[in-house]
């Protein structure tokens, strides 16, 4: 009897179905001479570290660094796993051979061989390696299963991982919990979490600690057509003295068309998705959360209708491409306007779609072309989103005109850009614009008017707004409006779950050329497959929180990584090069135990580290609300969030609030964290937790107004919305003074 053991009972039916095994029986389906089982996710687990040494099962910072000299693997405490193995552990007795039907990716394999090792399984396997699961595709991957073997490295890299994890999770969970955390809290630290928070918490403070600084831009309207001057760099004047200047220079002398140039440009289809891509765009355009981006995209790969998801690269292998007009013919009845053009003549054999280099274990995700009935909601955006990127990275480029005019006025140089498309090629697909650029494509040349209103910056740049212009002519002149435009810099803008899952990928870098961000992915932060589970690790701990679109970090999650000093703990960089070390693993380039031996020695200068710092202990804010792992219950799964020490019962004790002390030396309550942590330092008054990240800073002197220490205190006690009427400056003046709270939690002083 041949045992085929799925990853899912939904999957191990559809297998079931193509080879003939449709007897069912209570855990498995048989007939034909195969037997179909199933596991539902991970039955094992890496062992507790109690496992390896009883002492290890009370936390004690004297017993780090944990370093098991081999690492073993057990059964998960589940009941219901626990019955469905003794039902693969009987069929494994009877099997001749066993077919690895698992997920055809890493964690898969590692899922799969975790099984068998727990059974004690020593025949021979085999592996079915598919990329969809229409029929078509299951029957193509039982005509050619492969040996398992060809998989040992895949495995070695999964288990890696998983080891790796378990190595720099649990010891550095345990090492700051015990070191820093207050009793009844756990700070979990983890190999991709920590630097992915990390990244977070350093926008969040480069925002609320952003001076804005202000310029000043010249633009004129010209025929209902806003040029902008480009006397300076980006067409700024840093000093409204020479903006007046320039202004005057250019006002009652006409304008005159001193150039025009136009080219004609093709624009490259976009990329096919890969998971990475398509959750961006899902956040962007559906507004799905990563982890919901995933959960849909799997249940389209499960009922059959795009191929397997969870890829990190947008290239097509060159054996799919006799399959090409198959599944365009199946995506006819929904887009047939797209399809039959491409079905008209030989489909382009386009290296941005086609390369065999680029293509590891599966392709890019795309439609299977099996026609999906009814979907809708989440289910249907998404199946639209795939099949659009499909159509357009198949049709031909967009042809476009750009052109350019220069201007001048009284020798004040000025210009203006636009753009016009020739032939849509892909762009029909998405109605004559870009999906990703519709809203900058539409707008109409801006006036004068709407650029004076444009007082914030945020608005596109003259360089951006390239639109369709009016025929202009080489010396020709006339009357224009100039004004003069006063803006700020703008600070960074806080992640999204979008923008964030891009960071990842390119281990923190702000990348936007396409062929570039391809070749970061080696040296990204996790894998696509784990990317969402990570963030929703996140979020679930309150570490992070969304707010809106954004992804801002919690005062616990600033805190923590304030703790952390050691930079490879934090460094989205060096994250990124252990990813690559993985990928090495993969590709039989680096052995396992190298990776490792790294691993355990960053553990052991951690430990060293951390244990000898003598500062003083400062507060981590308490878990609000949905807390991570309590201190009471079991080893979790995830290795990088270990439960803390068990406990002895005690009974419940009536907890009395305990009585506001203040520090000597202690101000008041910091404004922004809302401490007992404000001080007067040598040039002003500040937070003493700058370290976990309260950036609150006061000068000693506002618009020439002196504030004493007893003044502050006074004006903390009261709140940022008192006014304290009636102080005393240094000259002796009265003078209001209140706090105002500002952007982003900072608080200034407002004197009159």
């Amino acid at each position: 009897m041949k045992l085929c053991i799925a990853e899912k009972p939904s999957v191990a039916r559809e297998i079931a179905q193509v080879i003939g095994a449709k007897n069912r029986r209570d855990g498995y389906l048989e007939g034909n001479g195969y037997c179909v089982t199933w596991t539902f996710g991970h039955f094992c687990q890496l062992r507790d570290p109690e496992d390896y040494n009883p002492a290890w099962k009370r936390w004690s910072i004297h017993d780090l660094p944990m370093l098991p000299d081999v690492f073993d693997i057990k059964l998960m405490a589940d009941e219901g796993v626990r019955k469905q193995f003794r039902v693969i552990e009987g069929l494994l007795k009877e099997a001749t051979e066993v077919i690895n039907c698992g997920d055809a990716g890493q964690e898969g394999e590692v899922i799969q061989r975790w099984v068998l090792r727990a059974a004690r399984y020593r025949g021979p396997v085999r592996r079915l390696w598919i990329s969809s699961l229409t029929e078509a595709a299951i029957r193509a991957g039982f005509g050619k299963l492969r040996e398992a073997s060809e998989f040992d490295t895949l495995y070695e890299a999964g288990k890696s991982r998983a080891v790796g994890d378990w190595l720099l999770g649990l010891n550095a969970t345990r090492l700051f919990t015990l070191k820093y955390a207050p009793p009844g809290q756990v700070l979990s630290v983890g190999r991709v979490q920590t630097p992915t928070l990390a990244m977070v918490v350093q926008r969040h403070h480069e925002i609320v600690n952003f001076t804005p600084e202000t310029y000043w831009e010249l633009k004129t309207q010209y025929r209902e057509v806003a040029f902008g001057s480009i006397a300076h760099p980006n067409g700024r004047f840093d000093k409204e003295e020479e903006a007046t200047a320039a202004l005057s220079q250019v006002t009652g002398h006409s304008l005159t068309i001193t150039d025009v140039e136009t080219r004609k440009a093709n624009e490259a289809p976009p990329r096919l998705y890969d998971l990475t891509s398509l959750q961006i765009e899902a956040n962007q355009k559906l507004n799905l959360s990563a982890d919901d981006a995933l959960k849909t995209v799997q249940g389209l790969y499960e009922k059959k209708l795009v191929t397997y998801p969870r890829v990190d690269t947008t290239y097509l292998p060159n054996d799919v491409y006799g399959q090409i007009p198959g599944i365009l013919q199946g995506l006819s009845p929904r887009y047939g306007e797209f399809t039959h053009g491409l079905l008209a003549q030989p489909i382009r054999r386009n290296g941005r779609v086609f390369n065999d280099t680029k293509v590891t274990d599966h392709h890019a995700i795309i439609p299977t072309g099996a026609m999906p009935g009814g979907l809708g909601g989440a289910e249907g955006g998404m199946y639209d989103l795939i099949a659009r990127r499909f159509l357009a990275a198949l049709s031909p480029d967009c042809i476009v005109s750009n052109t350019t005019v220069l201007a001048d006025a009284n020798g004040h140089p000025f210009r203006v850009r636009g753009r016009q498309v020739l032939v849509p090629g892909w762009r029909a697909v998405y109605g004559g614009v870009a999906d990703d650029d519709a809203a900058r494509r539409k707008k109409a040349p801006r006036k004068a008017a709407d650029v004076l209103a444009d007082k914030t910056g945020d608005g596109p740049s003259e360089e951006e707004s390239l639109t369709v212009l009016p025929i202009f002519v080489q010396g020709e002149t006339g009357p224009h409006q100039p004004a003069l435009e006063r803006k700020q810099t703008q600070p960074p803008k806080p992640y999204t779950e979008a923008t964030l899952l891009r960071a990842m990928e390119t281990a923190g870098r702000q990348i936007d050329d396409d062929d570039l961000k391809q070749a970061l992915k080696e040296n990204g932060i996790g894998r696509p497959s784990t990317r969402a589970a990570i963030l929703e690790t996140l979020f679930r701990r309150t570490y992070l929180r969304r707010q809106g679109k954004q992804v801002q970090p919690t005062e616990t999650g600033i805190a923590l990584i304030g703790l952390i000093q050691n930079p490879t703990l934090k460094s989205a960089e060096l994250t990124g090069q252990w990813e690559r070390k993985l990928r090495q693993i993969e590709a039989g380039e680096l052995a396992a135990d190298t990776f490792l031996d790294e691993l355990r020695g960053l553990v052991g200068e951690l430990v060293r580290q951390v244990s000898s710092d003598y500062r003083p202990t400062r507060a981590i804010p308490p878990v609000v609300k949905n807390p991570g792992p309590n201190r009471f219950g079991s080893t979790p799964v995830a290795p990088s969030a270990p439960a803390a020490p068990p406990s002895a019962p005690t009974k419940p004790k009536r907890v009395t609030k305990p009585k506001e002390t203040v520090a000597p030396g202690i101000l008041g309550k910091c404004p922004a964290c809302g401490h007992p942590t404000v001080v007067r330092g040598r040039e002003a008054w500040g937070c003493t937790r700058f370290r976990e990240g309260c950036a609150w800073r006061l000068p000693f002197q506002s618009r020439g107004k002196t504030l004493t220490d007893s003044q502050l205190k006074t004006l903390l006690a009261k709140g940022e919305t008192a006014v304290i009427k009636g102080f005393a400056g240094a000259d002796d003046a009265k003078f209001n003074a209140r706090l105002v709270l500002k952007p982003g939690g900072a608080v200034g002083l407002r004197v009159e």
